[in-house]
């Protein structure tokens, strides 16, 4: 069982081409729980970020909500636990993982579906 924080507010995962610039946006005057993270590969460059951050020449499709693990993440298999419950309630999710703990998106249309998985999968869903 883990413990989970729905985090405020609406997400967005955005989708920029490989050459983009970042916003300074997306990293000055964070509050205390937004998250931001950033990938790149040679496809492009993929944000999640409070959705009121998205880069404007970003492509985001949703707006998504963000689950945290309250506790760092030490248990081999954490995030299959997390997933497969979505996977088998045909929530879609996107998952990241900090050094500390894990997190996941669940479309904002699909929330309520999402918390009841993980609740009947015996996690604590908090927020």
């Amino acid at each position: 069982m883990l413990d989970i924080a729905l985090l405020p507010g609406e997400y967005a995962v955005c989708r920029m081409g490989a050459g983009a610039t970042l916003p300074y946006a997306l990293s000055s005057g964070l509050r205390g729980a937004d998250v931001v993270t950033v990938s790149w590969t040679s496809d492009g460059i993929s944000v999640i970020c409070p959705i009121d951050r998205a880069p404007a020449q970003a492509v985001v499709e949703t707006t998504w909500r963000c689950l945290r693990v309250t506790a760092p993440v030490t248990l081999a298999g954490s995030l299959a636990a997390l997933v497969d419950p979505l996977a088998e309630a045909r929530v879609s999710a996107v998952t990241f993982s900090t050094f500390d703990t894990d997190y996941l998106l669940v479309p904002t249309v699909r929330l309520t579906e999402g918390t009841a998985a993980l609740q009947r999968a015996g996690h604590r869903v908090t927020g």
